[in-house]
């Protein structure tokens, strides 16, 4: 792999940058408060969106890349229509929003914030439907990433102490806690087979984890 495009414009760290939709444009969310759109082939900004907090992480809820869902230090998740200039709607939480992520069928929306808790929005109502906690489970930096399973039926992230906590999605039911890592866990994903996953550590460490 090599450099293609080196994007600047953003006044303070980066934390997410997605897709948008296709290959030509990629949408970044900074703790500047702005939300950045960029055409890949102009190598260029086109539009800034001003969030008024800082993002740490985003999504894009529909495949033509129109709809962003931000999620902010003020302890707000946004929704964003990008042919539009305003917030279409937000969700207020009880912690800063560290992560979010969509199920496979782009319908649930997982969040993690520093109230110590996972959040599970459903997008057809805008609503919270569920919450995912754990004695011992601690969200442990600003930037914590929880995410869904391949098959969206569990939800995972890790915790300050190292372990890692799995639940199920429908009934928040706390699966599995495992532990290998001696420092806070800051992210973990699902191999696409949902059989293994990897998680990975402030200390620079990564733990691969398998069924078998």
């Amino acid at each position: 792999m090599r450099c293609r495009h080196a994007l600047t414009g953003h006044s303070n760290k980066v934390m997410t940058a997605k897709f948008l939709g296709d290959a030509t444009r990629v949408v970044t969310g900074s703790h500047d408060r702005t939300l950045k759109v960029w055409d890949l082939r102009s190598k260029s900004c086109v539009k800034t969106i001003f969030a008024g907090s800082s993002c740490n992480d985003l999504v894009i809820s529909d495949g033509a890349g129109a709809c962003i869902i931000s999620g902010h230090f003020d302890k707000r998740i946004r929704f964003w229509d990008i042919r539009a200039d305003a917030s279409a709607n937000e969700i207020s939480l009880q912690g800063k929003v560290t992560s979010l992520d969509l199920s496979p069928d782009r319908t649930l929306l997982l969040s993690s914030s520093r109230d110590d808790t996972l959040k599970l929005i459903d997008l057809r109502m805008n609503q919270v439907t569920g919450t995912f906690s754990a004695d011992g489970f601690k969200v442990g930096v600003d930037y914590t990433r929880a995410c869904f399973s391949p098959d969206g039926e569990y939800v995972a992230a890790g915790s300050q102490d190292g372990s890692l906590f799995v639940w199920r999605t429908q009934t928040a039911k706390l699966e599995k806690t495992v532990r290998e890592h001696s420092s806070c866990i800051v992210a973990c994903t699902w191999h696409p087979s949902g059989s293994m996953m990897v998680s990975c550590d402030r200390t620079k460490k990564c733990v691969f984890w398998s069924d078998r």
